[in-house]
Order: C-alpha cells, then sequence, then structure tokens
C-alpha cells in the first residue's frame, strides 16, 4: 500500500507555530514515527505552501497511489481549485485537521475539500494522520 501525506500552507512550521493549537512536535520527527510506525505500508511526504504545487502532487499521485491523507492547511476555507483536483482524481483523499475546527474562527468552519474527501478528521492533534492511515487501509 501505497500513501501520500500531503500537508498545505504553513504546516513547515510545526513545533514553532501557535504550539498551543498545534503542538510542539516538528512534522519531519512525526513523519519517521509514522513510518515506524507502519512498516507495511510505503509512506511519502510532500508539503508546500503554494496552491499550485498542492494541485500538480494530487495529478501526479492521484490515479497510482492507494490514498492520499491531506491537511491543506488554510486553503480548505478558500480553495475550489483543491475541492475540483481531488474530485478528479480516483485515489481516495482523507482530509485532516490539527486542530478542532468547530472551535476556532467561524471562517474555518466550512471546508470546500470535505464533500469530495473520502473521510475527514479533526482535532485530534498529529493522531489525525494515524486515524487516517487506518481507515485508508480499511479501504474507508
Amino acid at each position: 500500500m501505497k500513501i501520500l501525506i500531503l500537508n498545505g500552507p504553513n504546516l513547515n512550521l510545526l513545533g514553532r507555530r501557535e504550539p498551543e493549537i498545534y503542538g510542539a512536535q516538528t512534522f519531519e520527527v512525526f513523519f519517521d514515527q509514522l513510518k515506524d510506525d507502519y512498516p507495511e505500508v510505503t509512506l511519502e511526504y510532500f508539503q508546500s505552501n503554494h496552491e499550485g504545487a498542492l494541485i500538480d502532487k494530487l495529478h501526479e499521485v492521484g490515479f497510482s497511489f492507494d490514498g492520499v491523507v491531506f491537511n491543506p492547511g488554510a486553503y480548505t476555507h478558500t480553495s475550489i481549485a483543491l475541492r475540483d483536483a481531488i474530485a478528479a482524481i480516483t485515489t481516495p483523499v482523507f482530509e485532516v485537521h490539527i486542530s478542532n475546527l468547530a472551535k476556532r474562527e467561524v471562517f474555518r468552519r466550512k471546508s470546500f475539500v470535505k464533500e469530495v474527501c473520502a473521510g475527514s478528521v479533526d482535532g485530534m492533534g498529529l493522531k489525525g494522520y494515524a486515524i487516517a492511515i487506518e481507515k485508508l487501509k480499511a479501504g474507508i
């Protein structure tokens, strides 16, 4: 099984960015932990602050990988283009958010990508990524 973990804008700052919301662990350290926890899964990781790069990556893996775990960051609430890219591919995409969106600012409560994703989890911290991997492994 081959799964891409795809992170959007500002997630390169995990461990330094608002640790009271996002925690103190860097994603690189966490990704190494995920690889150890799921040796039977080939995990790849890509992060970009640029919408087009995220779309390009979805197009690149969207017909050959077994799943994508995607945290679109703030693009969740703004990007019809990412929504359309997810809808255009056959690989299932599972939406993840570290924080609980319902307890954040009102504008963060609308996800444009959720309706075209195979599933969604938020508010579970970094554990949400593992939950998404488990769901993808189980065929959602």
